[in-house]
């Protein structure tokens, strides 16, 4: 699609013009203003602070590399699937950028706040929100038809597999925020479930976009189906034991500042329970794509 669009030995004026490349300069514009709000009033100190502030930034250059890329026709010399990386990154985004949107509201801006930082802070937080839904918008403008499977990473399955890694990733930090499970083996057992699953799901992101998946030599397609009967499964199982282990005799304490290790360990549940529910679907659809389609 993207070789079609661009003139060969030329410049590719129309990825700026068209819909994709107007959503991506209101990405570029919202998150630019984000951490240029947040920043003028430095209100970002702490770690979740940090975070917020590191993922505005983040999507700012990357999109502004994409964009750049995408004019200029250079991304066709990328040893990368091109459609696979941008679909990846427009959910990654999205979903970054909405934990941001939430995340950074709730830890600094409170009911006392007042004055002219406060206005940065919700301002900022704003359009946080507004550049979440650009890159939403970005994802559903870039999500595969039914039937089309060129891009995986555009398919249901292949965002699926985005969030999924992202998800992970949040119970990781929240995981190290509480170090109960070291004492429990079944709670043990339950992050190596996370590890286990984060990992082979991030290397079929890696492999995807690398284009490296066509080398496999065995029906990729029926493993990856096999992989998400055992995810959910795993899954599963960390589903029932870490709640079981975390919250037995142990009611949440009647001075539990903020960032208290028990909500810690009642955020990992939610947030198990989230990934759970994706690998079902991604269970779910991955089978109805390799299956009934097969047979249709």
């Amino acid at each position: 699609l993207h070789s079609q669009c661009m003139p060969q030995g030329g410049l590719n004026a129309r990825s700026l013009i068209a819909p994709l490349g107007i959503v991506r300069f209101f990405e570029i514009f919202l998150s630019c203003t984000a951490f240029s709000l947040v920043a003028a009033v430095n209100a970002y100190h702490g770690p979740y602070g940090t975070w917020c502030m590191f993922t505005w930034c983040f999507c700012f250059i990357v999109s502004i590399l994409i964009v750049v890329l995408e004019f200029t026709g250079l991304y066709q010399k990328l040893p990368l699937s091109w459609d696979d990386f941008t679909s990846a990154f427009s959910m990654l985004a999205a979903l970054m950028i909405f934990t941001s949107s939430i995340v950074y509201p709730s830890t600094y801006i409170s009911g006392t706040c007042t004055g002219s930082t406060c206005a940065h802070k919700a301002a900022a937080t704003a359009m946080s929100c507004l550049c979440f839904i650009a890159y939403a918008v970005e994802v559903g403008l870039t999500r595969a038809r039914p039937g089309d499977i060129s891009s995986f990473l555009a398919t249901i399955p292949g965002l699926l597999k985005v969030f999924e890694a992202y998800v992970a990733c949040l119970i990781f930090s929240l995981v190290t925020n509480n170090l109960q499970y070291t004492q429990e083996p079944a709670m043990q057992w339950c992050v190596a479930v996370y590890c286990i699953c984060f990992i082979v799901t991030l290397l079929i992101i890696i492999l995807t976009i690398g284009r490296c998946l066509a080398y496999i030599p065995f029906p990729l397609d029926k493993v990856l189906v096999g992989y998400n009967c055992l995810a959910v499964l795993m899954y599963l199982t960390a589903a029932i034991v870490w709640p079981i282990y975390s919250f037995r005799n142990n009611p949440r304490p009647g001075s539990c500042p903020h960032n208290c290790p028990w909500d810690s360990l009642l955020g990992v549940t939610f947030l198990t329970f989230f990934n759970l529910i994706a690998y079902i679907i991604d269970l779910v659809y991955s089978s109805k794509m390799v299956f009934l389609t097969r047979v249709a």
